[in-house]
């Protein structure tokens, strides 16, 4: 059969996209070969999906669709002159205007490939069949569409000068605004709040169409009065730019040159701003920014560039450092190594996937591993500007791959990581370990995410010398920074007296002279276990309110364990703070002393609350001032009153940490009152489960093992059948001992090597730049987004996120 008649036998298995069909043409489904790789892409003309040339022959397996349209793109070589480089006028890349990213010309070649024998045709050709035109036609030109849609996300809206800003009247009527405790003068509205900065009114915002929102009140007083600006409260921080001022008449988010006059009008304290035009963010980048950015970039360091196996660089998709830097720790580890590219061939992912595999998450994760792991990404670049007829010089850096498809499907069920805005590592790490656990489900035995996770045991003593202990899991331990623990007081205090000369002087400290405070790990280490006080703790011996003693420990080891420095801080003025110091890391390090030692002898438990109680929980009620706190940043009123709770009143930053763990848990919309039912047992719950055939005693332990929901607690009991019927399996008889949500986890010895380290720079999470540094094969290596290479001076004392490996006894 001659090629024309093979293919005209196959137009049943052709399609002509619709304009909601999703296509592909950019990157194959399961590797990270482009049209600009050596066998160029393969499009299916059935299901618009993309192939290289190793895995096409895969799909015609799996669908049985014969007909591709093959993309092949060969570099052109032009001369420098050709293409002159021009000052940017727009934040944007690839658009008039913009950044010229100096990307290299291509031409571009087109056939039809039909399998299994790979016959080809030449495309375009008025000889083939309409309706194959018709779908090439289609497929070619939806890439100007995905072209917008790429630039769009790059280009930044520009907010424009109020011109009501400049000549605001303020009214002096005596209102000073509080640092926290807000709340709309005209409702009960405690979240969504703005600040007329005329007269010092805090109302609520406008109503969402679906009826969410606030109450219209800020926008009514605007309509009464005329006064035409207001900042939303939450949104100030040190730096003013991020502020959300909203100017009514101009119905837009507008800059407010004077903010901080306008705010002090109202005694909100901005003394530390100089009276310059530099915001706060732009004294402290230009006093310490420069030498943080090159000390965790090693900038200037002669760092050689690696290659080959677990050498690959991931390109910045646009702000996305933080995924890089953290999927690089995580595929630097045994338990994910084997899990995704050990025993998992891209052929077996592939053939378990759905029938689009761009939206699974195990195929995506092994094609990621594969493409970091394999070494066939990882080789030098070529020269973007290497000169016409001139063989193509190599860089010392290579291209990476790009994490496309991962992110879009990590990112399917949080808006905000599908956004181009710059993200917390933390949360994006917390979220990934998330998703990978759902996906292990039904086969938690291959999950690689529980050598990460760790019981944590808090054990409370009241002053009827009764206790209590409530365990969790959890897959970071989240430190406190005591600064007062500095190790060179005596250079700081020296630097404090030469910047105040400074200042009287009218002058800055210069970089080198910048003293910050050091910190050994084991002063943060003992902010987790150090003893803490509850002032509102409900005894269930004394049946009264108390003050409790809480400390911590942990019942379990895990493989990797990874310590989170808490580096944000809210400060008196309710501004959100980072605090500028070094963390001394030592190479190994031995927790053994943190493990907890559950029930001891002679120790009696607290009573459980009966439901006659006051409060049926060992929970103290939520502190309101930090509750409202957390509100004005935006945060949900019940998931904050749910993290205060459960921080037991610690702080701002305890519970922040807490909320950004516990986002994404199944009862975080539950009302307190129904987890406090949940506490006490649901007698209904007890008897569903005696209805299945269980003893009272094993029912009651389940429900409290999984929290009062029974399809959790029949889980518990199929999985723990020699579980102890103890009357509260809360409380550990040894010190040995896992409670069942411990067991199937990892455990072990206390002593532990650092092996990796995420670090950053900029003033808040969601801004700045994010850096691995990993030890492999017993060297430190920098992993800077699509830029690998041997570390000279990895910042160990500057991390954010800071990953051990447990060292086998």
């Amino acid at each position: 059969m001659n090629p024309m008649d093979l293919l005209r036998s196959n137009l049943s298995r052709v399609r002509i996209p619709e304009p909601t069909n999703r296509i592909f043409k950019q990157e194959c489904c399961v590797s990270f070969d482009t049209p600009r790789s050596e066998g160029g892409l393969f499009v299916d003309l059935n299901s618009f999906l993309a192939y290289g040339k190793d895995h096409v022959g895969w799909n015609f397996e799996k669908t049985g669709n014969p007909v591709y349209l093959h993309i092949k793109q060969t570099r052109k070589l032009v001369a420098p002159e050709d293409r002159p480089s021009k000052k940017p006028t727009l934040l944007a890349i690839g658009v008039e205007g913009g950044f010229d990213n100096n990307e290299a010309e291509y031409d571009e070649t087109h056939r039809i490939v039909i399998l299994p024998e790979y016959v080809t045709l030449s495309c375009p050709s008025v000889e083939l069949p309409e309706k194959v035109r018709l779908a090439v036609d289609a497929i070619l030109m939806a890439e100007g569409a995905e072209r917008k849609e790429q630039v769009a996300a790059w280009t930044a809206d520009k907010k424009q000068t109020s011109a009501y800003a400049m000549n605001l009247q303020q009214i002096d009527n005596g209102v000073i605004i509080p640092p926290s405790g807000w709340k709309c003068a005209k409702c009960d509205k405690r979240d969504n709040l703005w600040l007329n900065l005329t007269d010092g009114m805090i109302l609520c915002g406008r109503r969402n169409w679906d009826g969410t929102g606030g109450n219209n009140h800020a926008v009514e007083h605007y309509k009464e009065t005329g006064y035409p600006l207001a900042v939303k409260l939450g949104t100030i921080t040190s730096d003013l730019e991020g502020a959300d001022v909203f100017s009514y008449p101009e119905d837009d988010s507008v800059v407010d040159p004077l903010l901080a006059q306008h705010l002090a009008f109202f005694g909100i304290d901005f003394s530390s701003l100089q009276k310059t035009e530099m915001t706060t963010a732009e004294r402290e980048l230009d006093q310490n920014t420069n030498f943080d950015w090159n000390r965790i970039q090693e900038s200037g360091q002669d760092v050689e560039p690696l290659f080959g196996p677990g050498y690959t660089g991931l390109v910045n998709l646009g702000n996305s450092c933080y995924l890089a830097a953290t999927m690089q720790v995580m595929f630097s580890t045994h338990a994910f190594c084997t899990r995704f590219y050990t025993l998992e061939p891209l052929k077996a992912a592939f053939e378990a996937a759905p029938a689009d595999p761009t939206v699974d998450l195990n195929m995506q994760l092994t094609k990621l591993a594969h493409g970091l792991l394999s070494g066939k990404y990882s080789v030098p670049a070529q020269e973007k500007d290497a000169a016409a007829n001139a063989a193509p010089a190599t860089d010392t850096k290579q291209e990476g791959i790009p994490p496309r498809m991962f992110k879009a499907v990590i990112a399917a069920s949080h808006p905000e990581f599908s956004s181009m805005r710059q993200q917390d590592a933390l949360e994006f790490f917390l979220h990934f370990v998330d998703q990978v656990e759902r996906v292990h489900s039904g086969k938690p035995e291959v999950d690689p995410t529980k050598s990460f996770k760790f019981g944590i045991e808090e054990r409370i003593s009241c002053p009827s010398g009764k206790v209590a202990y409530n365990r969790r899991l959890d897959y970071i331990l989240s430190l406190g920074i005591p600064l007062d623990e500095a190790t060179n007081k005596e250079e700081l205090a020296a630097f404090q007296k030469l910047k105040m000369e400074r200042i009287s002087e009218g002058k800055d400290v210069t970089n080198e002279e910048i003293v910050r405070p050091r910190v050994p790990l084991e002063a943060c280490l003992a902010t987790f276990s150090a003893p803490e006080e509850l002032p509102d703790f409900y005894s269930t011996a004394l049946k009264a309110k108390t003050t409790a003693t809480k400390s911590a420990g942990l019942t379990s080891f895990p493989d990797y364990l990874v310590l989170h420095m808490r580096k944000f801080v809210m400060e008196a003025g309710w501004v959100p703070k980072k605090l500028d110091g070094y963390i001394d890391v030592p190479d190994i390090i031995d927790i053994s002393h943190m493990r907890s030692k559950g029930l001891q002898p002679g120790e009696e438990l607290l009573p459980e609350g009966g439901p006659g109680d006051e409060v049926q929980s060992n929970k103290p009620v939520a502190n309101k001032d930090i509750v409202s706190q957390l509100v004005s940043m935006g945060f949900n009123h019940l998931h904050c009153e749910k993290a205060v709770v459960n921080t037991s009143n610690a702080g701002v930053e305890e519970a922040m940490n807490w909320l950004l763990s516990h986002m994404d848990d199944p009862d975080i919309d539950m009302p307190l009152s129904q987890e406090t039912q949940c506490a006490a047992i649901d007698q209904s719950k007890v008897e569903t489960l005696l209805s299945f055939g269980f003893s009272e005693e094993v029912a009651r332990n389940a429900l409290k093992a999984s929290g009062g929901d029974i399809e959790k607690a029949t889980d518990w009991i199929f999985n723990n059948p020699d579980a102890s019927t103890s009357s509260d399996m809360d409380a550990a008889t040894s010190s040995t001992a896992q409670t069942p949500a411990d067991a199937g986890l990892p455990d072990g010895g206390g002593k532990y090597r650092l092996f990796g380290i995420v670090s950053h720079i900029g003033t808040s999470t969601q801004c700045g730049h994010y850096v691995a540094h990993i030890l492999k094969d017993g060297r430190w290596v920098i992993f800077n987004d699509n830029k690998v290479g041997a570390s000279v001076d990895p910042p160990k004392e500057m991390g954010y996120l800071y990953f051990f490996e447990r060292l086998n006894s």
